[in-house]
């Protein structure tokens, strides 16, 4: 079935099988604003546990320590939620503190680098989220099958890269192809195009909630999908984030 395909490793089709698509019946069906209500309430946390991060790096805790807790800890409930969607009942909310952690130690330490640079990248964020969001309402850019293949490989193609250049970074002590880190027309031109490739996905992300309530997927997959839309947008932020400081030097 070509449905609820995304960018987004955690919104795949794979994740609603099981429930309502094989005729399993819930009584309780995915609705759009019970999803942008637990969105709602995971942005809360994060944001809450964010400046819980950023208040403890500033009093002089080592963001090394939280970026590893809050990077290690999602990532584990992550792929928990991808294999067993069910449990985003219960998960995402804790993988929201824990993204809070690793989002606000890293955006302390670029706060003390460049002054104000987080809160420039929460406003450009929310500007990429909202324009996105009214590209799909309003069918200015379409959802196809052949666009969510392209973005889907070069999703794929991209983690596979940041994975092999942290590797070489852990091995060597320098990364591969660290060209694309610096603040040069290259790494400033590699970064708008991952930034262009996170605001895609947000189309994606958007499509796959709407066909998860079209086919009356069961309740919990509210908080599933929101999950899922939250890792996008702060994947948009930090890289945002890391545009700008470029920008900066």
């Amino acid at each position: 079935m070509a449905i609820l395909k995304s960018s987004n490793p955690v919104l795949q089709e794979k994740a609603f099988k099981g429930t309502i698509f094989e005729g399993v019946s819930t009584g309780q069906e995915m609705t759009l604003n019970g999803t942008l209500n637990k969105f709602g309430i995971l942005l809360a946390i994060t944001l809450i546990s964010t400046l819980f991060a950023w208040n403890l790096v500033e009093n002089m805790t080592s963001p090394m320590t939280l970026v590893i807790i809050g990077g290690i800890g999602g990532f584990v409930l992550a792929l928990v939620m991808s294999f067993k969607p069910q449990t985003s009942t219960y998960l995402a909310p804790a993988y929201a503190i824990l993204e809070g952690l690793f989002v606000g130690a890293i955006s302390a330490v670029y706060n003390n680098v460049y002054p104000g640079l987080p809160m420039q990248a929460v406003a450009l964020t929310l500007l990429v989220c909202v324009s996105m969001f009214l590209l799909y309402r309003y069918r200015i850019i379409r959802v196809t099958n052949t666009f969510r293949k392209v973005i889907t490989i070069a999703v794929m193609a991209l983690a596979l890269f940041y994975l092999i250049q942290f590797a070489s970074w852990m091995i060597s002590g320098s990364a591969i192809a660290g060209f694309t880190n610096a603040a040069t027309p290259i790494g400033i031109g590699f970064s708008v195009l991952v930034v262009g490739l996170a605001a895609l996905c947000l189309l994606l992300d958007f499509d796959s909630i709407e066909r998860g309530v079209n086919a009356r997927a069961p309740k919990f997959m509210e908080w599933y999908c929101a999950f899922g839309l939250l890792v996008t947008v702060v994947w948009l932020y930090l890289e945002l984030l890391r545009l700008l400081a470029k920008l900066r030097n």
